[in-house]
């Protein structure tokens, strides 16, 4: 008996300890268990305070991006480029005498038709340098470098041209001096009067000869060969579509208060500007 009461005795001596060490056990668990809960609270707030010290950087690099997106916007390289290449050139008068003689939505109807088939012609021709295949090239962009050597050469002939001309307005009255000349070759005058579909077909056909090989085109041809073709087929119509209106509503009176000077720097500073973007997005 003496010795039982010693062992109970020595068990309830030896029962505290065991159950506080147990105590702590468990306290240790649930400071581990709340430190870990705390763990994507302060991830959160680290993620929180990186994206704050980024922000300036971000907002500065959208700045600079959203400066540069409509020098390299194809649709606005298409347009400006096109809308320029036409103030007062031939096909610019030949609308503007035909709309003045006869009916002007007639004149806008066959001329705007006409360049928009050849818009869509010299989209085409860009896209044969585009899909040029790479056995061909070596895997050098062809295209870009078309692209690139025709914008630097219409610029630098748009601006030399501009510079070089003393009467301001020269260029655009031998412009005229041609169109009137054409128009009276072939006294399309006389042949259209009071027969729209004639005179339709004539600015037609009189608005696609002048075309053939004039600047707009090339522009056209070289943008297509290193941009989106639709974009440029549906700006270069928009600026078709602009110069032509302008030609129809009032071409001849419009072109004498017009900077001929002015419209070839502006137009050939365009040009080189296009070429380096190009390039850079090439190289």
């Amino acid at each position: 008996m003496r010795l039982l009461a010693v062992l109970s005795t020595a068990a309830a001596l030896v029962a505290p300890p065991a159950r506080v060490a147990r105590g702590r056990t468990c306290a240790l668990a649930a400071e581990r268990g709340h430190e870990r809960r705390r763990r994507p609270e302060l991830r959160a707030a680290a993620a929180a305070a990186s994206l704050a010290a980024l922000l300036p950087a971000a907002a500065h690099a959208a700045d600079l991006s959203t400066m540069a997106a409509p020098l390299d916007s194809t649709f606005l390289q298409s347009t400006s480029l096109v809308f320029l290449s036409e103030i007062g050139d031939k096909t610019f008068f030949i609308a503007s005498i035909l709309a003045a003689k006869a009916s002007r939505l007639v004149t806008f109807v066959g001329s705007f038709g006409a360049l928009v088939v050849m818009t869509v012609i010299s989209v085409l021709i860009g896209q044969v340098f585009h899909q040029v295949p790479d056995s061909f090239t070596g895997g050098l962009p062809i295209d870009d470098y078309v692209a690139i050597a025709s914008f630097v050469y219409f610029g630098a002939k748009s601006i030399s041209d501009a510079l070089g001309n003393e009467d301001a307005g020269a260029g655009m009255a031998e412009e005229l001096d041609e169109a009137e000349q054409v128009l009276a070759e072939g006294d399309v005058l006389e042949k259209t009067r009071g027969k729209a579909l004639r005179l339709a077909g004539e600015a037609f056909a009189l608005t696609v000869a002048a075309e053939v090989g004039d600047r707009s085109q090339l522009a056209t041809i070289a943008l297509s060969a290193a941009q989106n073709p639709y974009l440029v087929c549906a700006g270069a119509c928009f600026g078709h579509g602009l110069a032509t209106g302008i030609a129809v509503v009032g071409g001849a009176f419009i072109s004498k208060y017009t900077n001929e000077r002015t419209v070839g720097l502006v137009g050939g500073v365009l040009f080189l500007v296009f070429a380096a973007t190009t390039a850079l997005g090439t190289f």
